[in-house]
């Protein structure tokens, strides 16, 4: 690839300003634990979701204890961060939007029921307004 595409694809990257899962200003402003229930509807019924900036999208799962170790093994290649508990959480910054979201929650759910849990929902986070 020349010097021009490599300019274009540069300027085409998406720039994700920094975030973080565990910064104290986040705020839950999008919840998504209806089985049911579409992404994209999630998404679309949340007043506080801001779809042009960053989030941290959190999966609560629910994975047997001696599989923590497995689960984090297979998150982490993918920016995944796995807080374990009862209930644990997988959270990473991006973007949002209702494909990518279903992807991430598919994803989860294979996983979880791989591992002999659970996938229970997922919420997202963004810095308060």
């Amino acid at each position: 690839m020349g010097l021009l595409g490599r300019l274009r694809d540069a300027l085409r990257r998406e720039v994700v300003p920094a975030l973080s899962a565990d910064d104290p200003g986040l705020v839950v402003v999008v919840e998504a634990f209806e089985v049911g229930e579409a992404d994209s509807a999630a998404l679309a019924r949340s007043p506080r979701w801001r779809a042009d900036e960053p989030a941290v999208l959190r999966h609560h799962l629910r994975i047997p204890a001696d599989q923590v170790e497995r689960a984090r093994e297979l998150l982490a290649p993918d920016g995944w961060v796995l807080v374990a508990g009862e209930v644990s959480h997988a959270s990473r910054v991006q973007k949002l939007d209702a494909l990518h979201c279903s992807q991430e929650r598919s994803r989860m759910a294979s996983l979880a029921q791989r591992l002999g849990g659970d996938a229970l929902g997922w919420d997202a986070l963004q810095p308060a307004r």
